[in-house]
């Protein structure tokens, strides 16, 4: 079913649109949940989270890119119950091994100065990443977004796993060049 079909059933409240998107989006919002969580019940648990948010954000709202939408909603879920477990032992440390890499190019936010800033630093990483190669943009949204481990990444690509760290090493040094060009201070 296409997207626009499913955002119909949500606009018309047919619990159908439900059924459909697990359908078309099931695995993928697994795969976002899986990558940040690694447990089974608690992905299954943030992808059953992410239909009842879709339900009650559509309507108002109507995605222009559905996959996206429902990503995001499955992927900050996954975030707010790791943050709630706050334990490095899931998922190998994956999550905080990103997390970790990513500080050093990217301001944590404490203030409210700061959360204020978030919409300004969300626009520059947007306009960051459309002026990088696709490749290169693919491996830092696979590592970041996505967080996939290095290994996977390697695999997905048909790079070498050295290859893939040196290349996240120097899109993170970019970006903090970048974000300090802008006035972000680091």
């Amino acid at each position: 079913m296409k997207d626009s079909e499913i955002l119909d059933l949500y606009w018309a409240r047919e619990e159908k649109a439900i059924e459909e998107s697990q359908k078309t989006y099931g695995r993928y919002c697994y795969s976002i949940a899986w990558n940040i969580l690694y447990d089974r019940e608690d992905s299954d648990e943030c992808v059953n989270d992410t239909w009842l948010r879709a339900w009650n954000a559509i309507p108002p709202e109507r995605p222009g890119k559905l996959a996206l939408f429902l990503g995001t909603i499955t992927r900050n879920l996954s975030l707010d119950r790791w943050k709630g477990k706050h334990t490095v032992k899931r998922g190998s440390g994956e999550m905080m091994f990103a997390l970790d890499e990513l500080a050093e190019c990217v301001p944590d936010s404490h203030t409210v100065e700061d959360a204020v800033c978030a919409g300004e630093l969300e626009r520059l990483l947007n306009r960051f990443l459309r002026e990088l190669p696709e490749q290169e943009c693919n491996v830092f949204l696979r590592r970041y977004w996505y967080v996939e481990e290095y290994s996977e990444i390697a695999r997905r690509y048909g790079m070498k796993l050295n290859t893939v760290k040196t290349s996240l090493f120097r899109t993170r040094a970019k970006l903090k060049q970048y974000l300090e060009k802008e006035g972000i201070v680091l």
